[in-house]
């Protein structure tokens, strides 16, 4: 049998209301127990669920209905019902007071109690989240909405009304941002680190981050957009605003980007954003088959691998910041293994945008636009001698004869020890290259860039090999891929817009929480300075009073 009661004037957020309808569940002598609010919506979901009573009809936004479920009749039953629900909710305002960090019943409070506050996390019904959102965003807020629910045209409204103020729209339906370690909504502890991630995905950038930190790196800031961003409707509004703002900040090195499928035309949109951030972007478009590279933006279709190479990426460019700087563009890769010549073409190709040489003649893997990539284990330069694994000479005298091309700013090789190979490969080539740098002099330097192929246990010594390289300036890069990505690093020029980062970006932000209490407590928790606005609905909810008091306000 259905018992209600109206507990009128007394809101509370929806998720305090669903865990207190759990708990009273499992209580004896009931089959269910439901609390919410008495929206319209909510109605809805009472009759929907079979749990309709006629006493609801009554009930305004602001008033809390309670509704049981029991075995028996007992007419006492919601009474002590709600009886609880009051305990409950006075246990609820006592440890309010207590939290730590100031509460206020406006959005005016709020804001004289935290004057610096410059974002505003939403998480109120969707059906009311326009108007804390708009009046944020009109007093230089930027705002994450984490409630969903909201309209398409209220959405587009919000963040063209940013966009003209160069403020950040996160949402709606926004579940993640991390910004300045500061955790918006759900969120994990990431560490501190040289990327920044931007997604229109919760649970991507979730997943994605963590991913991150377990492969040893960390991220900068990570900023939801809101499913719908991307939309053709939306045109990926905020995505763009928040590419721009990564693109200023300059502890953000590698971007991480992470969304379902979007619209054709704002996909385009967005990788041309992308393309002018003058930094190295790893982009996932889930569910979608891509080419490997677009330009400068490594395309990739899985989380884990947009993790591992957004990790490799900052690494990359944590070595790259050692590098001298090189006045000629051009690369030459001279390699004694035919596969990993193979490969570094392949990839110098995707990343140029331009063919692999498929003749392969006198040994030319790739030969375009100042690049070349040579297989010295080739039949035409192994007729009459022996194979370059066993006499690298052939290989020294091609590292001399850059001496005259200071086109060639950067040259690739491998070291392959084991049985069969020279005794010393490394001591080889680490005098061939101190050999070419003095002959080029000081005006005209040359980054070599090496992979090593074997073992602790080979007869040459890995360390020894290592050490050898490393005292002749020669860097050495984990595997072919990496030594790409470094070389390509070291020849593109940084065109990364200049001028100051955005204040969102500069320092921890400052947070007034609208709704639901616990994203309060988390950042506290996280010595964010953060104001929890106790929100409930305007002139109890009737829309009509609620714009009349918008325009006298």
């Amino acid at each position: 049998m259905l018992h209600a009661v109206l507990i009128k004037g007394a809101f509370q957020d929806s998720v305090t209301l669903m865990l207190l309808s759990r708990d009273l569940s499992t209580l004896p002598d009931v089959k269910s127990v439901a609390v919410m609010m008495g929206t319209p919506a909510n109605k809805d979901v009472y009759r929907d669920t079979g749990l309709w009573h006629e006493a609801l009809a009554a009930a305004t936004p602001n008033d809390l209905c309670l509704v049981v479920d029991s075995d028996g009749d007992n007419p006492d039953i919601a009474a002590s019902m709600a009886a609880q629900v009051k305990a409950r909710l006075t246990e609820l305002a006592h440890s309010r007071r207590s939290a730590g960090f100031p509460v206020a019943r406006s959005w005016r409070r709020a804001r004289q109690l935290l004057p610096e506050a410059n974002v505003a996390l939403i998480s109120i019904a969707g059906h009311y989240a326009f108007e804390p959102a708009r009046q944020a965003l009109e007093d230089g807020c930027h705002v994450m909405i984490f409630s969903d629910n909201v309209s398409i045209e209220q959405e587009l409204e919000l963040k063209n009304l940013a966009r003209s103020r160069g403020l950040l729209v996160m949402g709606p339906d926004c579940g993640t941002s991390i910004i300045g370690a500061a955790p918006l909504a759900f969120a994990n502890r990431i560490p501190a680190g040289p990327i920044a991630v931007v997604g229109a995905s919760g649970s991507g950038i979730q997943e994605l981050t963590s991913q991150i930190a377990r492969l040893g790196g960390g991220i900068t800031h990570a900023l939801g957009l809101g499913g719908r961003d991307l939309s053709e409707r939306i045109g990926g509004i905020s995505a763009v605003c928040a590419l721009d703002f990564i693109a200023r900040d300059s502890a953000s090195r590698v971007l991480a980007f992470v969304s379902k499928p979007p619209a054709p035309a704002v996909r385009a949109r967005v990788l041309e954003a992308m393309q002018a951030l003058g930094k190295p972007v790893v982009a996932l478009f889930q569910g979608e088959h891509l080419a490997r590279r677009h330009g400068g933006v490594h395309l990739v279709r899985t989380l884990d691998e947009a993790a591992a190479l957004a990790v490799e990426l900052s690494r990359v460019d944590a070595n790259a910041s050692a590098l001298p700087q090189v006045q000629g563009r051009g690369i030459c890769g001279l390699y004694a293994g035919g596969t990993l010549a193979a490969e570094a073409a392949l990839l110098f190709a995707e990343a140029f945008g331009i063919a692999p040489d498929t003749a392969h003649v006198g040994g030319y893997l790739l030969r375009a636009n100042g690049h070349r990539i040579v297989d010295l284990g080739d039949d035409a330069y192994t007729r009459g001698r022996p194979h370059p694994m066993i006499d690298p000479s052939l290989r020294n005298e091609m590292i001399l004869g850059l001496a005259g091309e200071s086109a060639i700013g950067v040259l690739l090789f491998d070291v392959v020890l084991g049985y069969g190979a020279h005794p010393d490969p490394a001591g080889e080539v680490a005098r061939a290259v101190s050999a070419l740098r003095a002959a080029r002099g000081v005006g005209a330097p040359i980054i070599a860039i090496a992979t090593l192929t074997g073992t602790a246990e080979d007869p040459q010594g890995l360390e020894r090999q290592i050490d050898t390289l490393e005292r002749a300036g020669i860097v050495l890069a984990d595997n072919v891929r990496a030594a790409v990505l470094l070389a390509t690093h070291a020849v593109i020029a940084n065109t990364s817009p200049e001028g100051e980062a955005p204040a969102l970006l500069r320092a921890r932000p400052a947070v007034i929480n609208i709704g639901l209490r616990g994203f309060a407590d988390d950042l506290h928790a996280n010595g964010v300075k953060v104001v929890h606005q106790q929100w409930e609905p305007a002139a109890g909810g009737n829309e009509r009073l609620q714009r009349l008091i918008a325009q006298m306000q």
